[in-house]
């Protein structure tokens, strides 16, 4: 490390930090696409709901398809369940400063990677947003492969486990509020990505390591 630290890890959620967040897409998609705020909370909201099963890999992609056009019926729209899949797999699009921050790390902590992704029959980058998550990160937990998710606190022990530390040494980097506080919970230092900056900040002053912008 360029300087003494406590922390031995950098995790980084995925869709929100080194993409343009899935959660905005999604809004902005059932809102072109007419369907309910109801409809789409339904869907997207529930711990038990579609979307968290998919998650979990306890549906298929198909299996969320059809729970999809199930919630939607009510609605005056011509979406559907396949047609979401569709847009969906496209990916968000990389932020390519996050990314750095990532890449400038390599060789001076340890990093993870923790996403809630769907589909695990999909190829490795689909699933990750066209991400190329092996060549940045030692270690990658994927809830549709391990069955747990944020902000479940199995999937955070999972990689905890794998990067050989301790949740008190990982500083977790997390769009969602609800995942921020299920990493803090185990002891993780968190911090709230948003569309400025001002992560890339907080990650340097905790890991007493210089940050491209």
């Amino acid at each position: 490390m360029d300087a003494v630290s406590q922390y031995k890890a950098a995790i980084f959620d995925i869709g929100g930090v080194l993409t343009h967040s899935p959660v905005t897409r999604i809004k902005q998609f059932c809102a072109d696409q007419g369907i309910s705020d109801a409809a789409r909370i339904a869907i997207f909201g529930p711990e038990d709901g579609p979307w968290s099963r998919f998650e979990r890999s306890e549906l298929t992609r198909d299996d969320f398809a059809g729970e999809f056009d199930r919630h939607i019926a009510g609605c005056e729209t011509a979406a559907t369940g396949k047609g979401f899949m569709e847009w969906f797999f496209q990916g968000f699009g990389e932020r390519p400063e996050m990314v750095g921050v990532v890449r400038h790390l390599r060789g001076r902590v340890k990093l993870g990677a923790i996403t809630n992704n769907v589909a695990r029959d999909e190829p490795a980058t689909t699933r990750t947003s066209g991400i190329d998550l092996p060549h940045l990160f030692e270690v990658i937990v994927e809830s549709a492969i391990v069955g747990y998710r944020k902000p479940e606190p199995q999937i955070f022990r999972i990689a905890c486990e794998q990067l050989s530390i301790e949740p008190h040494q990982a500083v977790f980097l997390d769009d969602m509020g609800a995942n921020l506080k299920g990493a803090r919970a185990l002891g993780m230092h968190t911090i709230k990505v948003d569309e400025t900056l001002s992560a890339i900040d907080e990650l340097e002053a905790a890991l007493g390591i210089p940050l491209p912008r």
